[in-house]
């Protein structure tokens, strides 16, 4: 199906003061309106690293995509640059809902959303809450930002890590900017947002297709990622139909924290579970995950 020809333009919408950029995919036939997927990447990464590949698929079987980078990185505007906020990133997701239900080929009553890794969270959290979202995907989602600190950090390391956010709010107050951190380091001894080589080796390969993607975030988005539970709102999404699709081997988004939310989610629900870690989804085990959610929209949005 991926072989089948689609359209796409750019596009650029308001969320209340910040530009977003981003692409709009439709089917190659007919008009629409059209079942539209909102689609945003995980964390700090860039709309080029592979989700143009998903929006092809789900826009070949007829389903039509918002895809955009968030707030403060890539394409789109914001200020802190390089700043994770995810609650704010969450709320970019109904921006776009918003942007998506003024297009005429568009169907306002089948918009479905479509997430991974961090915004994985960022869509369960949004379909509990926002009920024009009438089918959604979260892949590889995280569920819980202080679980996943404590899994993610040693707990000799607590501590200065602690220190060190301490600090950088004491730096802001007396006027200097946020600090840095690594976004992925090669050496585990380094603090940085997302640990683990397989984070390090995905980085370096999808330089490739986004080559200005920077190895930075600020520290506060460290922070304020502790602050963030999608996972507690898991019971409201219900009956919104979802889709989980996790692997086993996920020490990033832990497996077993992501395999607990499922479990208390109200029907309609369906899990994939992949045989691989984090990273698998976008290149090794791309036609699973991809699969997964085509059929998973085209069942509940145009059938």
């Amino acid at each position: 199906m991926t072989e089948a020809k689609v359209m796409r333009k750019d596009i650029e919408f308001d969320a209340e003061g910040t530009t977003l950029r981003g692409w709009h995919y439709t089917p190659d036939k007919g008009t629409g309106p059209f079942p539209t997927i909102i689609m945003a990447h995980g964390s700090a990464a860039l709309k080029e690293q592979y989700l143009d590949r998903y929006a092809e698929v789900f826009a070949a079987a007829g389903l039509a995509c918002i895809v955009y980078d968030h707030r403060n990185f890539g394409a789109s505007d914001g200020h802190v640059r390089q700043e994770i906020d995810p609650i704010l990133q969450m709320r970019d997701y109904r921006h776009a809902i918003t942007f998506a239900m003024t297009l005429p080929n568009v169907n306002p009553d089948k918009i479905g959303a479509w997430g991974t890794s961090l915004s994985g969270g960022h869509v369960l959290m949004l379909s509990a809450i926002d009920k024009r979202v009438k089918c959604v995907v979260a892949q590889v989602p995280s569920i819980s930002g202080s679980a996943g600190a404590v899994r993610r950090t040693r707990a000799d390391m607590m501590a200065a890590s602690r220190a060190r956010f301490d600090e950088d709010r004491k730096n802001r107050f007396a006027g200097q900017p946020p600090g840095m951190m690594p976004l992925v380091a090669k050496d585990p001894a380094t603090a940085c947002f997302n640990g683990g080589l397989d984070a390090w080796e995905f980085f370096q390969e999808s330089l490739k297709v986004a080559p200005a993607r920077r190895n930075e975030v600020t520290l506060r988005s460290a922070e304020m990622l502790r602050e963030y539970e999608p996972g507690s709102y898991i019971e409201r999404i219900s009956p919104t139909p979802l889709l989980m699709i996790v692997g086993n081997r996920d020490v990033l988004t832990a497996t077993d924290l992501a395999l607990h939310a499922y479990n208390r989610a109200l029907e309609p629900k369906k899990l994939v579970l992949f045989d691989g870690g984090h990273y698998d989804p976008y290149v090794n085990l791309f036609a699973i995950s991809s699969g997964a959610a085509r059929d998973w929209f085209v069942t509940h949005l145009l059938n």
